[in-house]
């Protein structure tokens, strides 16, 4: 049984949907039924109006920001309305957000991300591109003398260091991305000072990227990464 916040995503194909209803009904009639009779609520909802021809989805793009800001779960009526292109798929995995789909309630955690890397990788094979790159990756990696298969005992190198230096500060960012809309709205509220808008983050349920409650000195710090 579901339990907990979530944030809601829907998506019409056209705006005439949009403005009927049609489908979006539907979705959100799916949506209740998976959170029905447990400890939940919805923290937000975002419906997104595109075709098919669209790459960009702002409002899913929101959506995400709001379910990362609040460490919560983002859920979908059904698993169609999120797989349409291998990089759609990718940008959920990459989002850090844990997905939820209505019409396989079994599928969250670890295994849901597993399914949203199978669910790439197959869109990716449709489109007749994997065989080629994995060949070609894995010649490259020959070539540079690297060990394939696993790597016990293997010192990390600079290069790793350096990447896994750049991965956290790329995920810093764009915590601090997510943050930025609500911090300029606190202070165009008057919440000025770093201690009362670390208060109101901490009233308003969002935790800091470890988790945790926020303190000055860490507002400070997205403040200033903001600037």
């Amino acid at each position: 049984m579901a339990q907990g916040a979530f944030v809601a995503y829907y998506r019409v194909s056209t705006a005439r949907q949009g403005a009927s209803g049609l489908g979006l009904e539907a979705q959100k009639e799916a949506v209740s039924r998976y959170l029905n009779g447990g400890d939940w609520s919805i923290r937000a909802e975002f419906v997104e109006v595109e075709s098919g021809r669209r790459s960009d989805r702002p409002e899913l793009e929101r959506a995400l920001a709001t379910a990362r800001l609040h460490r919560i779960p983002l859920v979908v009526a059904n698993v169609s309305r999120l797989t349409r292109s291998s990089a759609f798929l990718h940008r959920l995995l990459e989002a850090g957000v844990d997905v939820r789909f209505c019409d396989l309630p079994e599928i969250e955690g670890p295994t849901g991300r597993f399914l949203l890397q199978q669910m790439a990788s197959v869109a990716e094979l449709e489109a007749g591109m994997i065989a080629s790159r994995t060949k070609a990756a894995l010649k490259a990696a020959k070539a540079r003398g690297q060990k394939l298969g696993g790597h016990r005992g293997v010192v990390m190198s600079d290069a790793t260091r350096e990447a896994g230096r750049a991965t956290r500060t790329a995920k810093a960012n764009e915590r601090a991305s997510d943050l930025a809309p609500i911090l300029a709205d606190l202070q165009a509220a008057g919440v000025i000072s770093y201690g009362a808008l670390a208060r109101a983050l901490n009233e308003r349920g969002i935790p800091t990227a470890r988790g945790g409650e926020w303190s000055p000195m860490q507002v400070s710090r997205v403040v200033a990464k903001l600037a």
